[in-house]
């Protein structure tokens, strides 16, 4: 006889009857809302370890499936979380310069690095 399997994570809303058609029998409860919520924080988590482990895209799409119901759960839309986007892009920027911050010096600091970094164009202060 085989065990059983134990999950206790939140799975999408067809995935039970896909499951009975294969011949398992899924036993499932529905969240309140605050353990929707949480529920919803750890699937996120789940899917983006899925994603940095393949790199795949069908995985960023699950990330994203994911963050629309965080949204929906805490009663926005993606048009609002654009908004909010739009925002700190206008504040503080985008990504699309490819600025890697590799540290922070003082101002006594910065005067004696200066010297070091005259010969390397790719580093600016």
């Amino acid at each position: 006889m085989k065990k059983e399997r134990i999950y206790n994570k939140l799975i999408r809303d067809r995935v039970p009857e896909i499951m009975k058609r294969d011949g398992y029998t899924p036993l499932v409860r529905h969240l309140d809302d605050d353990e929707y919520l949480y529920a919803l924080h750890e699937k996120l988590k789940e899917e983006m370890r899925e994603y940095m482990a393949s790199r795949s895209m069908e995985e960023l799409a699950d990330v994203v499936e994911v963050i629309n119901a965080i949204l929906l759960a805490r009663g926005l839309n993606m048009d609002e979380l654009e908004k909010l986007r739009q925002m700190k892009a206008r504040t503080n920027g985008l990504f699309h310069d490819r600025v890697f911050l590799e540290r922070v010096l003082s101002p006594e600091e910065a005067k004696e690095y200066e010297e070091f970094i005259q010969d390397d164009p790719s580093i600016t202060m």
